[in-house]
């Protein structure tokens, strides 16, 4: 139940702002963001199972991020992973509009996805369930994603983007940001999403913030890309009791490069 917020093209002087939680099983190991050895363009956190990422940034101003899309299928035995995704294009020179276009010859290889793409200049989503219409070019605006369509109206997407919405008037802190996501309050019983699963491990899922036992958010991060391209990146990553277990934050000028 991974939860992306952003403000896009509505801050004066700063086109995209994200506020994002990655909630995962804790016994699958992940790195905590860096620069990657073997991709140094990349500054991402890493998947250490299947090797890729949910959310990252490139030294060339390019940011991505993706989630599962829940109760669709999971992937064809020996298929690509969908992390891969991300770090493809944050290493490509791609425009957003050509690479998500391009997976929708290729997007019914992977599990269930949804995917943000910007190359700095143009912001698109993707997703591979066949309601989601291909690829569409990202509307100024604040917006929401976790597990299904961009702006699914679930309990967490609403409040997620009316705190974003709220905070957005403010000086820049990252902490700030990190605290909108450090949100553990389930949502009531009667906004919950109609499932099959037990009601009470859907309430659960329904917090930004995730503690649950064997699963839950395991970290959150903050990116701002200002018109400067400047990058802002902080990640605040938590333990299986629900415990802070480090910080962390980079900043650097990226350096634009030719897209195609």
């Amino acid at each position: 139940m991974c939860l992306i917020l952003f403000a896009y093209r509505v801050v004066p002087g700063v086109p995209l702002l994200v506020a994002a939680n990655r909630d995962e099983y804790y016994a699958r190991p992940a790195r905590p963001a860096g620069f990657w050895d073997d991709k140094p363009a990349i500054l991402a956190g890493r998947d250490l199972q299947a090797g890729g990422t949910w959310l990252g940034v490139s030294v060339t101003g390019r940011f991505a991020a993706l989630t599962n899309f829940r109760g669709s299928p999971g992937a064809r035995p020996g298929g690509p992973s969908r992390g891969e995704l991300v770090a493809r294009f944050l290493e490509g020179r791609q425009s957003a509009k050509r690479f998500t276009k391009a997976l929708q010859a290729t997007g019914a290889d992977y599990a269930g996805f949804c995917l943000l793409a910007s190359d700095g200049t143009d912001l698109y989503f993707y997703s591979n369930q066949e309601e989601a219409g291909g690829a569409v070019e990202v509307q100024p605006g604040v917006h929401g994603l976790a597990n299904h369509l961009l702006d699914t109206p679930w309990p967490k997407v609403v409040k997620g983007r009316q705190r974003l919405q709220e905070h957005l008037s403010l000086p820049f802190d990252d902490d700030h940001y990190l605290d909108i996501m450090n949100d553990t309050v389930p949502a009531a019983e009667q906004e919950l999403p109609k499932s099959d699963k037990d009601p009470a491990w859907e309430r659960s899922l329904s917090s930004l913030r995730i503690i649950a036992g064997d699963y839950g958010t395991r970290c959150s991060t903050v990116v701002r890309i200002n018109a400067a391209s400047i990058v802002d990146f902080a990640e605040r990553t938590y333990a299986r009791d629900g415990s802070t277990a480090g910080e962390l934050r980079y900043r650097f000028t990226a350096a634009r490069a030719r897209k195609h």
